[in-house]
């Protein structure tokens, strides 16, 4: 978890340059506090708002930390909530807005935004409901040095090819487990389905309605596609989230990983690996499932929102201290960190994955409202397939059965 005091302020104030003394703070003495994931382009949003706007505050703390998604509701549900603003993406927006917890940013936009391209502001109902500043795709990571010394020519496009080039590398000697995969229990067992159900065709909701429509041949195609690649992944695969994925990636321990974007960055970097691994590590597109043509991903973007339930100044200087960092001059320093969707951004190589993947066709997450309580089902219920102790037709009837009860309690059923 990454937390910071305003005592820090002076510290990285002097880090960001001249620059960070003209923005425009909004009302002074207040209090902003900011709720994240903690990954390297929240990082730098949230550093850049500090630097540019912690003297101007009455409070100004950061909370970067893993899983969320599984406090945001409550920490904005109390009057004043716990934070002014949680940096969310698709999903997690749509958690927020289901239980009104945050605001519309058009007035803070008309104010403080000149600066934002009309592209960033994701507009709900005819309201701006967030400013999304980076997108981000699952894709593939390959280490090419380890599938020319398993005989492996060129770099995967397919699942089946990801699975060929792994039987390979296990049959050479070279590693057991050569794939990583993020398939933590909850949260990213759902997403990988979601990546291999789209990929082989799936639609999650019956046209026009919130029926479930998971339990069906592409529903049983994704679950068989991501148990061939378990086939090579690391015994632990269920504990795994990204931080796991990408430590097994720096460290050495794997060929082959389905990451997000956002880790491209770290990982092609000078810090926490070896230059063995970053020099032949290659971002390319999401493979293809099925012989289909869509890869298996998701495109996302993460952005800034403002909560509701606080004083009207305190959301006004958070908005005006979250989009004071969001320009050229960041653009400059930390081009790599994320495929930014701010003004000046020059894809570098670790932009490479999550462009190919868009170019390629990828499907965005749905917003939708009832979209998280099926994320949830899918990553509660397929547990038991993917540990060998039910079929996926059972598991698949399972997620659709726990989704119906969540989706009547909530409404979206009857």
């Amino acid at each position: 978890m990454f937390l910071k005091k305003a005592a820090l302020a002076g510290a990285v104030a002097s880090l960001m340059g001249s620059a960070a003394f003209a923005a425009d703070c909004g009302p002074s003495g207040k209090s902003v506090r900011i709720l994240g994931s903690d990954f390297p382009a929240i990082q730098v949003v949230a550093g850049a708002a500090e630097a540019n706007c912690a003297a101007n505050a009455g409070e100004f703390t950061i909370n970067l930390r893993d899983n969320t998604r599984d406090m945001m509701n409550q920490a904005l549900t109390p009057n004043p909530a716990e934070y002014t603003s949680v940096i969310v993406a698709n999903s997690t927006l749509t958690q927020l807005m289901n239980d009104g917890l945050v605001r519309p940013l058009d007035e803070y936009v008309a104010k403080y935004g000149q600066h934002l391209k009309p592209s960033q502001l994701i507009t709900i109902g005819g309201n701006v409901m967030a400013v999304a500043f980076m997108a981000n795709s699952q894709h593939l990571y390959s280490r090419t040095d380890v599938l020319e010394q398993a005989g492996v020519e060129g770099i995967p496009a397919t699942v089946e090819e990801v699975v060929a080039a792994a039987e390979k590398i296990r049959a050479a000697g070279i590693m057991e487990h050569p794939i990583v995969m993020n398939m933590k229990v909850g949260w990213n067992v759902g997403e990988i389905f979601n990546l291999f159900f789209f990929a082989n065709g799936g639609e999650l909701f019956k046209p026009g309605s919130a029926e479930p429509n998971v339990n069906s041949p592409e529903g049983i195609a994704a679950l068989g596609t991501i148990k061939s690649l378990l086939e090579y992944a690391h015994p632990d695969h269920l504990s795994h989230a990204s931080n796991e994925t990408q430590g097994l990636w720096e460290a050495g321990k794997a060929a082959m990983a389905i990451m997000w974007g956002s880790r491209g960055g770290a990982v092609l970097d000078d810090e926490g690996s070896s230059d063995e691994v970053t020099s032949n590590t290659v971002l390319s597109a999401a493979p293809t499932a099925g012989g289909g043509s869509t890869p298996a991903a998701t495109l996302w973007w993460d952005g800034v929102t403002v909560a509701k339930n606080i004083p009207d100044e305190d959301a006004e200087a958070t908005f005006a201290a979250l989009v004071s960092g969001l320009t050229p001059d960041l653009m400059e320093e930390h081009n790599d960190k994320a495929i930014w969707l701010i003004e000046g951004f020059q894809p570098g190589p670790a932009a490479a994955g999550v462009s190919a993947t868009a170019a390629a066709g990828a499907k965005p997450y749905p917003m939708i409202p009832f979209i998280n309580l099926m994320h949830n089902a899918l990553g509660s219920e397929l547990v038991d397939f993917y540990k060998g102790d039910e079929s996926a037709e059972d598991a698949l009837a399972d997620v659709e059965a726990a989704y119906r009860t969540s989706a009547k309690e909530a409404g979206f059923l009857q």
